[in-house]
Formats: C-alpha cells, structure tokens, sequence
C-alpha cells in the first residue's frame, strides 16, 4: 500500500504518516551498526514512501547525524529531515543512568547547534528543529527567540519541541508556531493523554510520538530483554527490571492473542494502535533490521475499529504498568517549567 502523507502543525509540513527513528542505528542500543547496512535501511524506507526521518547531535553524539547525512546524498528533495539539539552528557555518550545529562537552551547555544548540525548533515536547511529536552533555567520564549531567527535566515523550516508540559508549548507557540512535539505515546505510556495531547490539538500542532513500541517490547515480549547488549540503555529501564518484567509480560501475552485474531503481529497490533490517534500523528519507530522495518510499515494496513482500540487499552489498564519510563522525571516533560520571560537577565 502507498504510505499516507500527513500535515503537521499550523503551517502545513507534510510528512509521511509513519516516520523513521534512526537512533538505534548509532547509539543507545548497542553497538553502532554497519554505516552501510543503514544507508542501505534509509534508502529502503524512502522507496517505501517511509520519508520522514529522526535524529539528533546527541545520537552517537554526532555520528547519526553524520551517518544521515551520508545517507541523503542524491536523495534530499525526497526526505523530511527532523533533528534535535539541547541534550549532553558528561563523557560524551547517550547515558540516562543518572545525573550526568545536562540540557542547554541559551541563545548562543541554540545557534551552535544548528550550525553544528547543518554541517554533519551536509545541509543548506533543517526542515525540523526540535528543543530535545527543555532547559529549566532558561525561560522558553528566549530559545524559541533564536529559532525563530533561524527560521527567518532559511536555516530551519519549522520548529518543534520534545518532551514539553502543556504551558511551555502555550508559552513557546506565542512567540512562533509550533509544528510538532514529540513525545513518547504507546500503549503503555499514555499519561500525555490528558493535557500535552488536548494541547496540541488546541493550537493545532502536530504529535510525533517516539517509542510507540514501548522500547520493541510489544514485538518480542521478554525475549527483547533477554537478547540486549550490555551497552544497551534499556537494560537500566525500570519496566524492564526483573521484578516489573515479569508482571508486565501479561500485557504482551494478551497482545499476541489478540494480534493472532486479527493476522498481524503484536507489534503492528500496538502500533497501529498509535497510527489511529489521528491525522495529525505520525509515529517514529526505530529499527536497524529490514524485517522490522518492514513489520512497521505493515502496521499501516492493520486497520482497528473503536471497540478493538477500547479492548486494547483494557489489556493495559487491567494488567497495570510495572515500572516508570525512566529512572526519574529530568528526562520527561514533567520536569520542564521554565522560568517567566521577565526573569531573564542573558549572560
């Protein structure tokens, strides 16, 4: 089937409506893999009408912008490019064990970064430019300033957020639209639901969800856990420590039964769940493996009525969640209030 093309936000970015998370080819789980091997997973995906695609300069950090950027040769004008800026860590490498991730959103930063990513993608222009996470002691209407003023000089297209409360998108949409904000929305995580969601849809700005696999724990259950790198940060994931992974095995036990009933696979079942939020949704899931890639787009045919995605939150709600998405709220939209614009003294 032809992949559905979406708008996002007020000003009409059109994306395919299923996109591809590129993090897992350079970072967090596992080992890098192959740059071949990816260009040739990226090239695939395009001819699939798969076009939209995700990283950020904290993937690797660098080398998935770098591999991206090989990647677009000769196929730019084809893509929708995403990426993101506002995350380091101490030691240079993705690690949300602990305290070491430190988040910038000064102005002279901002522009950094860009810069800096303009170069590794070898491109003229971002078509989207996420906040990645929110910087707490920078009022929200000072970066969105200096992305603004990147958008002005054809830099970037069109602005994003990552993980943002309800009143930093308000505050950040009052100073230049919004397109998009990414959060992370699947089955298992659905706390979005109740005001960042509304809010979008209010100001009329797009949902990217990452993660609507919960981390591919709905494609393969516990066996996905079993088989993780030593280096793969979903192995410090509190859903996924022993004592929550055994409880949480009956929300992918439940799955499979109804993914059987209707011919599909768990993981399609879960993601197709996410594809049925709307049409201003576009999902981002990651793989580094051409059958996988090729399970998610097929996730696009798995059509549910509202009595099957009722059913499917069931599954979830009666079973309950065993553990939080992360080891605490700094990585989350929970802990993104910024100080008021009146605060601000620059430096």
């Amino acid at each position: 089937m032809a992949v559905p093309r979406i708008k996002l936000g007020p000003e009409g970015f059109e994306v395919s409506a299923q996109g591809l998370g590129c993090m897992g080819m350079s970072a967090a789980y596992g080992p890098p893999k192959p740059d071949h091997e990816m260009i040739a997973l990226i090239h695939r995906a395009v001819s699939k009408g798969i076009t939209f695609l995700d990283t950020s300069d904290v993937y690797g950090p660098h080398t998935n912008e770098i591999l991206l950027g090989k990647a677009l040769k000769g196929i730019r004008d084809k893509v929708q490019l995403a990426t993101k800026f506002g995350i380091s860590f101490e030691g240079g490498k993705l690690d949300i064990s602990g305290g070491k991730m430190k988040v910038c959103g000064d102005p002279a930063y901002v522009r950094a970064a860009c810069e800096g990513s303009l170069k590794r993608l070898d491109v003229d222009c971002i078509d989207l430019y996420y906040q990645h996470r929110i910087d707490t002691t920078v009022p929200i209407e000072i970066t969105i300033g200096e992305l603004k003023k990147l958008v002005e000089e054809g830099k970037v297209k069109y602005i994003g957020l990552s993980e943002a409360s309800a009143s930093t998108i308000r505050r950040a949409h009052a100073v230049h639209p919004i397109t998009a904000v990414q959060i992370e929305w699947s089955l298992w995580t659905r706390d979005v639901e109740e005001e960042i969601v509304p809010t979008c849809r209010e100001l009329g700005i797009g949902i990217v969800p990452y993660c609507p696999l919960g981390q591919g724990f709905f494609c393969s259950g516990a066996k996905m856990v079993e088989s993780l790198a030593d280096n793969d940060f979903r192995k410090i994931l509190p859903r996924f420590k022993r004592e929550n992974l055994e409880r949480n095995v009956a929300i992918f036990e439940k799955l499979c039964g109804i993914a059987s009933s209707k011919g599909c696979t768990p993981g399609q079942l879960a993601l197709a769940w996410v594809q049925h939020q709307g049409n201003d949704v576009a999902p981002i899931p990651g793989t580094t493996k051409v059958k996988n890639f090729e399970e998610n787009i097929g996730a696009l045919s798995v059509k549910l009525t509202p009595e099957e995605m009722k059913e499917l939150e069931a599954i979830v709600s009666s079973s309950g969640v065993y553990g939080d998405r992360y080891l605490g709220k700094d990585f989350t939209w929970m802990n993104s209030e910024t100080p008021p614009l009146s605060s601000w003294k620059g430096i």
